[in-house]
């Protein structure tokens, strides 16, 4: 299942520019006492995220998270094999958390979409992604589907988001989102997307 997965999983660095001021905001009430004080002057920073994705096309179409591409003002894609492209975010719908990005390329290996419905609590699922960066890229975990139809109360959640979740016990952490949950045939059932943990990282609890 591994070799038939991993390589239409990427990995996924997302940048964009930060405002930052030089000092730190003065509350309203006291701005009278502070006229004399010199403007901020905001200087641009870079800040970088990176997650994961998989292909759906072999043109250069792949899924991820919206929330991996939110923002980003550069979107960079490396397969596998080490081959690295820029991809434009083609479009994204922060209410089911996905989104669509495309990269010029061609002869990819598009991963096989599976029914979620079908699946059931108990069966075996790899995650596959690349957590905590690109040092530990296109990792392969494992565990069961533990629920389906879970709901959970995410940053910047509306009452139209998503409530459907599969709960699986495979390893997932930062940087996994965006990547597979497959089935036993290789088959994408799922998007890892959050975790459930108080340290911010794996205990136990993965969602997709």
């Amino acid at each position: 299942i591994a070799d038939r997965v991993r390589p239409s999983v990427v990995y996924i660095e997302s940048s964009q520019r930060a405002q930052s001021a030089d000092r730190r905001a003065i509350p309203p009430e006291f701005a009278p006492f502070f006229r004399q004080m010199p403007p901020n002057h905001p200087r641009s920073q870079l800040e970088r995220a990176s997650g994961s994705g998989f292909i759906v096309s072999a043109d250069g179409d792949i899924l991820t998270n919206a929330h991996v591409v939110d923002g980003a003002e550069r979107v960079t894609v490396r397969l596998l094999d080490h081959r690295q492209y820029t991809a434009r975010v083609i479009g994204s719908d922060p209410t089911t958390d996905v989104a669509l990005i495309h990269i010029d390329a061609d002869h990819l290996t598009p991963a096989a979409l599976g029914n979620s419905d079908a699946s059931r609590v108990g069966e075996w699922v790899l995650a596959v992604g690349n957590p905590l960066g690109e040092n530990l890229s296109f990792t392969v975990t494992s565990g069961i589907i533990s629920a389906k139809g879970r709901s959970l109360q995410l940053p910047n959640s509306s009452e139209r988001s998503i409530q459907d979740f599969i709960q699986t016990d495979a390893a997932i952490n930062p940087g996994n989102s965006g990547g597979p949950l497959v089935n036993v045939r290789g088959e994408v059932i799922g998007i890892n997307s959050a975790i459930a943990s108080e340290t911010g990282f794996y205990t136990g609890y993965g969602f997709a």
